[in-house]
């Protein structure tokens, strides 16, 4: 699995910026919204479909971002003052690279450097302009090489959504009302892989870092899916990675859901049965310690096993599935009505033919 490390260079205008106090923006009472139920959102990020999303705390509280009482005050305030700023500056007003998006707001992708005053000031007249015109949301995309903006934009009243390694995007709520942006993204995706050969042998590593790291324990290869790819790819590839074995797969058995677990997000686990389809182990150097085909019974007798519920339900409903008493979830295929791209649904198929009397009529996963 790899490993979850940062590198930040301690010095880098970006770290700086995005380090300083932001004084009256984050109400220090607002706690960060954990999970997101479905209702409609205003204003989404590029990529980001929002339809139908009510965010709620931990608690159940209603979540509405971090800096909309402060929005509200700038909002208010923004148009009386942008125009007669800008004259008393003698600023430049330059038009500011933008495109709607489908909830009634907009999103400024600047690409181009600009001095920092004319995009203060340019950006002070477009949101006066927005606001008469109704637009809720505005989303601001900013490279990394663009990092010199974000000061103007958060006195804006603009706040921080969400970073990747080459952007941040900032958002802003123009309406005199509690805003309905989404929040960013709550969840990673994990997978955890059950292969056993005709031995009845599992597969297990031991890992070289992490809370495991030194203790000799065998654990079932584990990984993280990456972004853009599906569950059932990235099992396969995370087991060819750490151990070099071939495998194909067969369903998802089961999953499992935390919280708090990375820098706050909440976790989504699921754990794979896969058929192996070579044999020969070829560790991986970098994080894994050792690899090899391990007795069920003495992997099960491991006191790591018999304390760990969640290793003692995976090796349980691996087992089950390989002595053919348990379905999982297999994968279908399916596009949707809104886009031409595909997904996967899964689903118990072999009790969804029972149901439907087709019996062998389609081909049913299993082992």
């Amino acid at each position: 699995m790899a490993s979850l490390s940062l590198s930040l260079p301690a010095r880098t205008p970006l770290l700086r910026l995005l380090c300083r106090p932001r004084r009256a923006i984050l109400p220090s009472a607002a706690p960060p919204p954990e999970r997101a139920l479905c209702r409609t959102s205003a204003a989404a990020p590029p990529g980001h479909s929002t339809r139908g999303a009510l965010f709620l705390g931990a608690a159940g509280t209603r979540q509405r971002g971090a800096a909309w009482s402060r929005t509200m005050s700038s909002s208010v305030n923004s148009a009386a003052v942008a125009e007669s700023a800008t004259a008393k500056k003698g600023a430049n007003v330059e038009p500011l690279p933008f495109v709607n998006d489908k909830h009634g707001g907009v999103i400024i992708e600047m690409m181009a450097p600009m001095d920092p005053q004319v995009f203060s000031a340019s950006l002070k007249s477009a949101l006066s302009k927005w606001r008469e015109q109704g637009i809720r949301g505005v989303w601001i995309k900013l490279p990394i090489g663009l990092a010199n903006l974000i000061e103007s934009a958060v006195e804006e009243g603009f706040w921080y959504h969400h970073a990747e390694e080459t952007y941040l995007m900032l958002a802003y709520w123009l309406p005199n009302s509690t805003h309905t942006l989404p929040v960013n993204a709550t969840h990673r995706v994990g997978v955890g892989a059950f292969v056993m050969n005709d031995k009845r042998e599992v597969l297990a590593v031991q890992e070289k870092s992490g809370v495991l790291r030194g203790l000799g324990i065998w654990k079932f290869p584990t990984g993280v899916v990456e972004p853009g790819e599906d569950i059932n790819i990235g099992v396969v590839r995370e087991v060819k990675e750490e151990t070099g074995i071939d495998t194909e797969f067969i369903e998802v058995l089961a999953f499992r859901q935390s919280h708090k677990a990375y820098f706050e997000k909440s976790d989504l686990f699921f754990v794979c049965i896969l058929r192996p389809l070579s044999f020969d182990i070829t560790k991986q150097e970098s994080e894994i310690e050792d690899a090899q085909w391990i007795p069920v019974e003495e992997f099960a007798a491991q006191p790591f096993v018999q304390k760990h519920e969640l290793v003692k339900y995976i090796l349980e409903v691996g087992l089950a599935k390989s002595d053919k008493e348990y379905a999982g979830f297999s994968p279908i295929s399916i596009k949707s009505a809104f886009t031409d791209k595909q997904s996967f649904f899964y689903m118990n198929r072999r009790d969804l033919d029972k149901a439907s009397g087709s019996g062998n009529a389609q081909q049913k996963s299993g082992l």
